[in-house]
């Protein structure tokens, strides 16, 4: 079920990218495609085949992995799919832990800082993860049916962040190129249920996660 979810999630930002660009005029098609099929359809906006990634991502923290590091897709600038891959070391996690996890971002506005830089101010979204190696995860018949009443290796919740960029020479076919620092606070399903039920107990420091990362352009 889970890889399924991962699966659908990284076919679904290239497949709307790839929607963006219908409607424009295309050429006629030139290089033996079949019939039907030009490079306005086989392309995105950018002039990159619709399946390319558009950008690598590593990071730290967040709750992602203590390292972790992956690939993304771009549309019009503002909406973000990172799709991460991540790794705790079992001296820190009591089990060594693989993670897998996708990342949606909305960026509502670039600011122009100079002649290089610019910043995305915000940046909201959210997560899902999945996390394999957790300790017991996988002992059969251990706890019984009910014990954990959450899901023990599958975390979901909201993003918040903002982002400095360089922009970096072009590509030989003149794309735009950026080298970006971020960071992110978030927090997860199980985190906010248990600050929601003990108020008192835990302050909204106690459930904050943070990330710091940074993204290079193709």
């Amino acid at each position: 079920m889970v890889q399924r979810l991962l699966l659908a999630a990284l076919a679904a930002a290239p497949l709307a990218a790839l929607a963006g660009s219908h409607g424009r005029a295309s050429s006629p098609d030139t290089t033996g495609t079949a019939p039907g099929l030009t490079q306005t359809t086989a392309r995105s906006a950018d002039g990159l085949p619709w399946y390319r990634p558009r950008h690598a991502v590593v990071q730290t923290g967040g709750g992602l992995g203590m390292v972790a590091a992956g690939v993304g897709y771009s549309l019009r600038d503002r909406l973000d799919l990172d799709i991460l891959l991540g790794y705790v070391p079992k001296k820190y996690a009591g089990s060594t832990l693989s993670l897998a996890s996708a990342k949606l971002l909305y960026s509502p506005w670039t600011l122009p800082v100079g002649e290089k830089w610019s910043v995305k101010p915000l940046s909201v979204g959210v997560y899902f993860s999945y996390t394999h190696g957790t300790i017991n995860d996988e002992e059969p018949n251990q706890y019984s049916p009910g014990y954990y009443w959450f899901s023990t290796d599958t975390r979901v919740g909201p993003l918040l962040g903002s982002r400095l960029s360089y922009a970096l020479p072009p590509t030989a076919a003149g794309r735009k190129r950026n080298l970006s620092g971020y960071y992110e606070l978030g927090t997860n399903d199980l985190y906010l249920i248990s600050y929601v039920q003990n108020t008192k107990g835990l302050s909204p420091a106690d459930i904050l996660t943070l990330s710091l990362g940074v993204k290079v352009d193709f």
